[in-house]
């Protein structure tokens, strides 16, 4: 009878560090789509840290996980940051007058012009406080703040830390 307690308390100490480990800390997320090509493809799995969010640690250049609509979660880079302006002229991207190298962007990749105070639901030149700004790297096959507007930092599930599948394309650096 003693083993049997000891086993059950076993799983159910497992349960609860499962639990607390998947809603404070890392979630599994399958991208659905090729809004994110090439930097990720449909079908790849990904950790997603959710700790980063709390202790703001996102970045320009970061590939987050947010909450689009109540039944669909998105992948995309932050490309502007709460007080950033925002320019893409001639396909070159400026983050506070500054051209950025995009280097995850697929070869002559073409994208429409745009600024900050373009983004619906805009109303000024800076992107408002807890707010970002974000877009796929398949900027011609992306739904992102160029339709759907600002993302809200509550809305943000965390940033992607790990490919693990395909297991031939396991990686950790998917910023800047």
């Amino acid at each position: 009878m003693r083993k049997i307690l000891e086993w059950f308390l076993a799983i159910i100490f497992a349960l609860v560090i499962l639990f607390v480990v998947r809603t404070f800390l890392f979630i599994s997320y399958v991208v659905d789509g090729h809004s994110m090509e090439p930097t990720f493809h449909n079908g790849d799995r990904l950790i997603v840290n959710k700790l980063v969010k709390n202790i703001g640690q996102i970045d320009n250049g970061d590939v987050i996980v947010f909450h689009a609509n109540k039944n669909q979660d998105y992948i995309k880079r932050v490309i502007g940051l709460p007080g950033d302006t925002v320019e893409m002229k001639d396909s070159k991207l400026y983050i506070n007058g500054t051209l950025v190298k995009e280097k995850y962007l697929k070869d002559k990749e073409i994208t429409d012009d745009f600024s900050t105070r373009t983004i619906q639901g805009s109303k000024s030149d800076v992107i408002p406080k807890d707010e970002y700004l974000v877009l796929g790297d398949n900027r011609n096959n992306s739904r992102d703040s160029r339709e759907i507007g600002f993302v809200l930092e509550k809305e943000i599930v965390g940033k992607v830390n790990l490919r693990y599948y395909p297991f031939n394309q396991i990686d950790v650096k998917f910023d800047k």
